[in-house]
This record gives C-alpha cells, sequence and structure tokens, in this order.
C-alpha cells in the first residue's frame, strides 16, 4: 500500500524543487484515515461592503480572487516495535524528522521550509507550508518514554513567485490601471470596464481624490488599483 509522504523542499523563481535523499523525506508508518483538502473562494459586495452601491436591494457578489489551498491529516506513529517500518526509531526520533522537514525555519530562505506531500491518486503532488502541527501523546513506557503519539497537521498551499506573478496577471482587476479620461467617460462606466462592477465608482473617487467624480475631465488620469475586499488597495 502507497504511504502517505512528505519531501522537504527548495523553493525557486519558477518552480518548487524535492531535495532527495533519506533525510529529507518522511514516510508515514501507518497511513492516515482520511485527509481534507480545502478550496475556497473570495467575494466582494457581501456582509456590508462598503464597495456595495447605496440603494441595491441585494448585493450582487463579484468574484475577488481564490484563496491558497489547504490540506489537513492526523498521522499515528508508534514506538512499541508492533510496526514493521518504525521498530528501529523512537516516537521521539520520527517526530524529531518530521519537525526538521516540515516545521523547522530555513534560515537561507528566511521561511519554514515547503513539502511536496504524495499519497497515491489523491495527493499525487501538494505543495504547501506547515500552518500548525499538534502532537498529542497516547502510550507511555513504565519508565516515560512515549510509545506512540496522534499528530494533527495543517498545510497552506505553497506557490513560487513566478506562479503568483501568473496568478496576478490572469484577471485585469488585480493589476493597477492608469487611465486618461476621454470626453463622455464617466466614473461608474470605467468601473464597469476594469472591474465589471460600475459600484466601485465610490472607492475610485476616494483613491484619486475627486471632489466631483460625476463631471470627470477629459486628460485626466485615473489610477484604478487592485480591488481586493473592501475597498481599494494596492498590491
Amino acid at each position: 500500500m502507497a504511504k502517505l509522504t512528505l519531501y522537504r523542499c527548495s523553493m525557486q523563481i519558477d518552480k518548487i524543487v524535492p531535495k532527495g535523499g533519506t533525510a529529507n523525506t518522511f514516510e508515514a508508518t501507518i497511513n492516515p484515515e482520511s485527509y481534507k483538502h480545502d478550496y475556497a473562494l473570495q467575494y466582494t459586495g457581501t456582509n456590508g461592503d462598503r464597495d456595495t452601491p447605496v440603494g441595491k436591494s441585494a448585493p450582487i457578489p463579484k468574484y475577488s480572487m481564490a484563496d491558497p489551498e489547504k490540506v489537513s491529516f492526523t498521522l499515528i506513529v508508534d514506538g512499541t516495535g508492533v510496526v514493521p517500518d518504525s521498530a528501529d526509531q523512537t516516537v521521539a526520533q520520527q517526530i524529531e524528522k518530521l519537525r526538521k522537514i516540515a516545521y523547522d525555519y530555513d534560515g537561507e530562505a528566511h521561511e519554514p521550509t515547503a513539502v511536496k506531500i504524495v499519497w497515491g491518486d489523491g495527493l499525487k503532488e501538494f505543495f504547501g507550508r506547515l500552518t500548525s502541527m499538534n502532537v498529542e501523546y497516547t502510550l507511555f513506557h513504565p519508565e516515560g518514554a512515549a510509545l506512540r503519539a496522534k499528530i494533527q497537521l495543517s498545510f497552506i498551499q505553497a506557490v513560487t513567485a513566478a506562479q503568483e506573478a501568473l496568478e496576478a496577471k490572469r484577471s485585469s482587476p488585480d493589476l493597477t490601471h492608469v487611465v486618461r479620461v476621454q470626453t463622455g467617460d464617466t466614473l461608474p462606466m470605467l468601473c464597469h470596464r476594469i472591474y465589471k462592477d460600475a459600484g466601485k465608482y465610490l472607492a475610485i473617487a476616494r483613491h484619486n481624490d475627486l471632489d466631483n467624480f460625476r463631471d470627470l475631465e477629459p486628460n485626466t488620469l485615473l489610477r484604478f488599483p487592485p480591488m481586493r475586499g473592501k475597498g481599494a488597495q494596492n498590491v
């Protein structure tokens, strides 16, 4: 049976590369009973968002961005000797190896190490960073040494700088636009053209310090920043 495996990785500009060797590989001796793979999307125009046009009977959600994917599962590590693959490792040794691969801070990268998680066809290659590691010791030797532990692990998706840049270019609202006003242009019309949401005109008026957004002067330069969540924010 395929074993859930974590590989320590190095982050490069355009890709995430697993490191070789047993020191950079953690293989579960007991597979988890299940795992969770979470996906989430964000929308503006909800929860009293100030971008919602005044007077609308109900907000119209507008897609904003996709949240990073998340994966979580629970591992059992055993040091009793009844699990063949872990007979030569104590519980403390197994936990320490897992910490070094997924938890420890990388001084060169100035961040925790990214890992590649593989388990059969379901998790062929999920690249993530550890967000939490909870260890519960459940069985002990009479002298006090832990003989079994349950480890809850949660990971958030890891992406490279190149992947982040590509994601930003997929949707025009994620880029800052500078627009020269033409005769007949209105702020709601320009907002609809860029964001597909005319209701953002108040946020753009505030961002550009417009005293009279209803009467735009031709040849005026207006900035249309990325719109994430409430209001306009530069990225």
